[in-house]
């Protein structure tokens, strides 16, 4: 569990008890689903920008805007990180 500023918090881990397996198949059944898309002609950034709004919304439902736009202040650093990269080459 991380903790924001005033003391929200954000689960980290969607399902303690399988917290990674949960993550491996959310993110398959993702992936799956933005196959489909791309077979269906949509173009790879209207599926990101698609994706990132839909997880966005979710999150601040669940959590409140200020611990998700805390969340948010992190992704830089993150993404310069290579945490999101699903290669081993680091930045395109």
């Amino acid at each position: 569990m991380t903790t924001y500023g005033n003391g929200d918090e954000m689960n980290e881990e969607p399902n303690e008890a399988g917290g990674e397996e949960a993550k491996r198949v959310a993110l398959d059944l993702i992936l799956d689903a933005w196959d489909a898309g791309l077979q269906e002609g949509i173009d790879p950034e209207v599926l990101a920008t698609t994706a990132i709004f839909a997880a966005l919304t979710d999150m601040v439902d669940i959590y409140g805007a200020e611990p998700v736009a805390k969340m948010a202040e992190t992704l830089p650093s993150r993404i310069r990180d290579g945490e999101f990269s699903l290669s081993d080459e680091g930045e395109a």
